[in-house]
């Protein structure tokens, strides 16, 4: 059985939503087409912290401010189709934060977004997970862009642990053929 310090469900198992939260791939699949993004976010604020409407409304447009979203009072009343992708991604930051998990989960997080908006949704998780002592797992085909986030790195290849270790150890001298592949082909490394 995992322990999950800090998790503090009632049936002594992380809730999702509530204790993990998740920040997936493709953010305009992850977000519901028909009601406005503050909408969304408020229902998680209700639904795992216990809010009202209108405190959980406060609380999407403080998470707004905090994702760096332009006008938090005016993207409350927002639908995902009048949004960026990196709009989409930080509204979708927002609702995973929501109810301060003790985890955050990004599956591919970047993956669909420009260089540029990859580097600020990255910085801005790095700053939240930092802010809100929260552990990250961050799941990416890239490992260039895991390693720039990661203290430690798991590489997995067809579902298979080929090694895991500190960053710095993997980077610079990994002992696994496939790791050492992935980094000469996404780092370039002369090592």
């Amino acid at each position: 059985m995992i322990e999950w310090p800090g998790l503090t469900s009632q049936t002594g198992k992380p809730l999702p939503g509530r204790d993990i939260g998740f920040v997936f791939q493709d953010p305009a699949a992850s977000l519901d087409p028909v009601l406005t993004v503050g909408e969304q976010v408020a229902e998680v604020a209700r639904a795992h912290c216990g809010l009202a409407w209108p405190g959980a409304f406060r609380l999407a447009a403080d998470l707004f401010a905090r994702v760096k979203l332009p006008d938090p009072e005016q993207m409350l009343r927002a639908y995902p189709h009048q949004l960026s992708g990196g709009q989409k991604q930080r509204v979708a930051i927002a609702a995973a934060i929501a109810a301060r998990p003790a985890l955050l989960i990004a599956d591919e997080a970047t993956s669909a977004l420009d260089t540029i908006v990859q580097a600020d949704i990255m910085a801005l998780v790095r700053d939240l997970v930092e802010q809100e002592d929260m552990a990250l797992l961050f799941i990416s085909h890239d490992i260039a862009l895991a390693s720039d986030i990661a203290d430690r790195i798991a590489v997995l290849r067809h579902g298979r642990l080929m090694e895991i270790g500190d960053t710095e150890t993997i980077v610079s001298a990994s002992q696994n053929p496939y790791t050492r592949s992935l980094l000469d082909s996404h780092l370039g490394l002369d090592n």
